[in-house]
Parts: structure tokens; sequence; C-alpha cells
């Protein structure tokens, strides 16, 4: 086989994963992206000098995670921009602050999606960049103590006390249950009735019938847009002052592993893209719509699906 084909099977194997790991280092899939090409770019180069003491694996993902660090930037939620609005009217120009943001991308679904819910991606954003790289390599990915160490180019003392410290920040930070869990306990058939019920409540503006399905202490985001809305009284306020004041079309889709919806909004010349809403879920009723609005990234959900 030429060095070409070889490294292109190694490729063709191992992006998918190699995608997912940088999204989960950057919180972004368009970061993710743009890292994951200048890193493969690099191993191409490289490869004549591959010498093969380490796995081919293990070589991209060192490559992999050097480019992640290069290109770190902190990504942060609406809470802690902010306090949560306690008006409709005015919501505000974008940030400019870079926000944790869902993946495009439906092959994320083969990684293990506990590790790619939205929670988690964003307690993840709150880890020191060696830490964060030593939790997802040792206990997503299951690199061992000492590939890691050999990646990072640290000893394994030093890997497993960057471990036990991610492991703290982790449970400290990562709020709200697994949603893999609470789906678990609503069944294929209890997310499906959820689903085409919030579907049919938003696509027909019925407020009430909406608000049923929600929690007292329900969050409504909406990056990049400074404004979010805490509590039900807030958010039913916002749904019925502002939010469906104009006809929405929601396409389900699953995002991150969560329900989810693609929204397009009518304006004069027709339907157009306006949103992409992820639902987090606690005992069967919607806890958190996180609602993201940034035209390009909306657009890319519209144009993966296409």
């Amino acid at each position: 086989m030429s060095t070409t084909s070889a490294f292109e099977t190694l490729v063709a194997q191992q992006r998918g994963p190699l995608l997912a790991y940088c999204y989960r280092m950057l919180g972004s899939w368009q970061d993710a992206e743009d890292v994951l090409q200048d890193a493969l770019v690099g191993a191409w180069k490289g490869y004549d000098g591959f010498e093969g003491r380490s796995s081919a694996r293990t070589w991209l993902y060192t490559i992999a995670t050097n480019a992640c660090l290069r290109q770190r930037r902190r990504r942060v939620t609406s809470p802690e921009v902010g306090p949560a609005y306690d008006q409709v009217d005015d919501l505000g120009e974008p940030t400019g602050l870079a926000y944790v943001e869902p993946a495009a991308d439906p092959a994320l679904l083969a990684e293990r999606r506990e590790t790619v819910e939205l929670a988690y991606v964003t307690a993840l954003q709150h880890l020191p960049d060696t830490q964060r790289a030593v939790l997802i390599l040792r206990e997503v990915l299951q690199f061992s103590a000492a590939e890691v160490a050999e990646q990072l180019d640290t000893s394994v003392a030093s890997v497993n006390s960057a471990l036990q410290r991610a492991r703290a920040t982790i449970a400290r930070t990562q709020t709200g249950t697994i949603q893999q869990q609470e789906l678990a306990r609503l069944g294929d058939d209890g997310v499906g009735r959820l689903v085409q019920e919030f579907m049919d409540a938003w696509e027909s503006a019925d407020v009430d019938r909406l608000c049923a399905m929600l929690t007292d202490d329900v969050q409504f985001t909406m990056p990049p847009l400074p404004a979010w809305f805490s509590g039900l009284a807030m958010v039913r306020r916002f749904l019925t002052d502002r939010m469906l004041q104009t006809p929405w079309r929601l396409t389900p889709q699953t995002i991150n592993g969560q329900p989810g919806f693609r929204c397009e909004q009518l304006v004069q010349d027709g339907w157009r893209p306006g949103a992409v809403n992820v639902l987090s879920v606690r005992d069967g009723r919607v806890c958190a719509i996180s609602g993201y609005v940034d035209p390009a990234l909306v657009e890319r959900f519209f144009l993966a699906d296409r």
C-alpha cells in the first residue's frame, strides 16, 4: 500500500472519533472541524517520519490534542454572562462571546451519548486545558495512563493527578441530570410523545399546552443574545409576548443525544431557518430550552440535514 493510501485509510477510520474528541475539547463543532483539518494537514506532512513507536491512533490523537490546546478559548453559557432577564421587550444584541454550541453532525451520535450532552460539554469547558485532555483521553476514549502521558509529554503520576482533579471539578460543575438516564426512563415511546407534543404546541402557539410540559424552574436561553429567562412565569411571558407572536414550524432532530428541533420562522418572503432548539428533560418534563439563534450555526444544521 502506498503512503498516501495508508494515510487515507488511517484517517477514514479515525476522523469521526477525532472530530468528536476535538468537539469535546473546544465546545464548538465549527472550531473542531477547523482545528482537525489543520491537525490532519500536519499529520500528513509528518507521516513519513512516523516510526510506529506508538500506535497510529495514539499518534493522531497526540497531534489533535496539541492542535486543540493551541486554539483554546473558553466557551461560556448564558447564565455565566449575566443574570436572567425580567423583561421581554429588549433581548439585547449578540454579545460577541464564544458560547458552548451544539454539534450539527449526526455522526456524533455514534459516540457515548452522555459524553456529548450539552451539560457535559459545558462542564468540560471549566477544566484547565491539560485536565480536560486527560479526562477525555482516559475516561471517554479509554487510553491508558501511559499512553496519555506519552501524548502530553508528561509522567503517569501527573496524568493520574490531573484526572483526579478533573473528576472533582466535573462533579461540582456538571449541572442537571444525565439526559441519557432521563430519556431511558421515558423510553422511546415516551420521548416520541414528548417531542410530538412539544412540536404541536409550539407550532400552534398554544402557550398553556406548552407550559404544561415545562418544569417550574425551566430555563430558556438564546445565545449569542444576552437575554435568557428563568422560571415558568418568565418563560410563559416570553413565549406569549415575543416568541410565539410569529408562526414557526419545527423539524425534530436528535442533537447531542438530546431531543431537539430545527426551527423555521415565517417571514414576508416565506419560511426561513430561525433557530436550533435543544431540550433538556427532568422527570418527564422539559427543564431547559437551549435555543441557538446565531445565523451561521443555524445554517450549518440545515445544511447538514440536506
